[in-house]
């Protein structure tokens, strides 16, 4: 499979970069070229943030109704051109076939779900206590909004940031992953071919030099938006303070405990504990890092995960329909491959797994290691990968603390059948979401971090407000002469 030669999407024009550079496409699943794209200049950011500038006062200014209408376009062509945009999912990233249906039904959910929540965004009064004054807040748009976006789920990650956007009335600059850009090219050739207004949606991967700091220095943007790193948010935060106060939504790295108490239904918290790491390979920021099972059930616990990963089939293609596929770059197989061996240094036992597949592409199996020392460093880092560390625990205190000792502050997980038990730990453990014995994620759940993971939130209602203006207007009423 070869998707040729994409384009820039600026302005409502697909355009070559202006110094006619170009970065090859490479698939993970076996190594081989699927397409080449346009890799922009500094040059190509500025006429993006122009373009966007301009786009943001015409659509800013458009009839709600008309904005709706053009969201709704787009997301009707999004659904025609389903499976090219999950054929290119598939090979840009490495993705199960199956895998890449969440991505696109992400983003037509994401663009139906704000065209129909934004008109919720109306004028809110507030009472005045002395009876001299009328109050209201209102909503406008915000500005031009730059969003970094994630390599592991290309179109998923795009929707949490375009459907707010384009709901609120601003425009918006995607810099995708230059892992994972093609999807996001083949929606800027969509955009051109119903002719979405110009400057709206602008579409460029560059470098960091010549793209990602001139989107963040400009003064331009009003919001910067990202998901991905930690550290990369730091950086943008950076960047971008120099020149302006702006606002800023990051989803940014987890550390995901996994809690299993000795009264939990075991067969589930297995199913949902494996099924997170095999699930796009383990790349997934919610997925699970550090699983504390407590010491009745461990053997059970890992030998059930055991289990599971074993017949684990790795492969690529929608014809072979393997249950897992490749890491997204060698990067990645090296990074998970150096946590495997520093657990295995710091006192784990190998259960399963732990050595990358001797083919092409960049494979790396689930794997299980049982570890003995609770406060072994490699805890503190996100694996990103089909790795599962498993710790024993005995008492509900001790494990709250140790799953509390991270900067991370994503996603967390318990599983038991008591109720007290099941109150204290989502009042006590320190993340943004905490989910007891199961788990759930839709557009309408606001999905966001706390400590170092992250600012804002994305989906929900509660996403739009960092893409709106709130403005109190004060009128005095007349005095009564009477």
């Amino acid at each position: 499979m070869n998707f040729g030669s994409k384009k820039l999407y600026i302005n409502g024009q697909l355009v070559e970069a202006s110094d006619q550079s170009t970065y090859d496409i490479v698939c993970p699943g076996n190594e081989k070229k699927v397409a080449q794209i346009s890799w922009a200049s500094a040059s190509d950011a500025e006429v993006a943030l122009q373009s966007a500038q301009k786009g943001f006062k015409y659509w800013s200014n458009l009839n709600l109704e008309e904005r709706i209408l053009w969201i709704n376009k787009l997301r009707e062509k999004i659904l025609g051109k389903r499976d090219v945009l999950r054929t290119s999912i598939m090979y840009e990233v490495g993705k199960t076939w199956a895998g890449t249906e969440e991505d696109v039904t992400s983003l037509t959910d994401s663009l139906k779900f704000y065209a129909d929540e934004i008109r919720n965004k109306v004028n809110i009064p507030i009472k005045d206590k002395e009876g001299t004054h009328e109050h209201f807040v209102t909503f406008q748009p915000l500005g031009v909004v730059v969003a970094f976006l994630a390599y592991n789920f290309p179109l998923l990650n795009l929707g949490f940031k375009l459907g707010p956007a384009l709901a609120a009335g601003c425009s918006i600059i995607i810099k995708p992953s230059e892992f994972s850009p093609l999807s996001a090219y083949i929606l800027g050739e969509i955009c051109h071919e119903i002719g979405f207004p110009d400057g709206v949606i602008n579409i460029l991967c560059g470098d960091v030099r010549n793209v990602g700091i001139p989107l963040c220095e400009s003064k331009i943007p009003q919001l910067i938006t990202m998901i991905g790193s930690t550290e990369t948010a730091q950086k943008l935060i950076e960047q971008s303070s120099r020149t302006s106060i702006k606002r800023y939504s990051m989803e940014c790295g987890g550390n995901a405990p996994f809690i299993v108490l000795e009264d939990a239904d075991l067969s589930q918290a297995i199913d949902l504990g494996a099924g997170l790491k095999i699930g796009n390979s383990g790349q997934i920021c919610v997925a699970p890092n550090r699983y504390y099972i407590h010491e009745d059930i461990l053997n059970d616990f890992v030998d059930g995960m055991v289990n599971k990963f074993n017949p684990v089939q790795l492969g690529f293609g929608k014809d072979s329909n393997p249950d897992m596929g490749p890491l997204a770059n060698k990067a990645s197989v090296d990074k998970v491959h150096r946590i495997v061996e520093e657990a295995i240094n710091q006192g784990g036992e190998l259960k399963c797994g732990g050595q990358a597949l001797d083919k092409p592409g960049y494979y790396y199996p689930p794997t299980v290691i049982l570890m003995s020392d609770q406060n072994a460093p490699i805890f503190h880092e996100e694996i990103f990968g089909p790795v599962a560390l498993i710790i024993p625990f005995n008492d509900k205190e001790e494990v709250l603390q140790f799953a509390n000792s991270t900067e991370g502050g994503l996603a967390s997980y318990v599983f038991s059948n008591d109720e007290e038990i099941l109150s204290y730990f989502a009042e006590h453990l320190e993340f943004g979401e905490v989910q007891l014995n199961g788990i759930k994620y839709d557009i309408y759940l606001p999905h966001g971090g706390i400590k170092n993971s992250g600012i804002g939130v994305d989906c929900s209602e509660y996403a739009l407000d960092d893409y709106l203006i709130m403005k109190r207007v004060s009128k005095k009423l007349p005095v009564s002469t009477a």
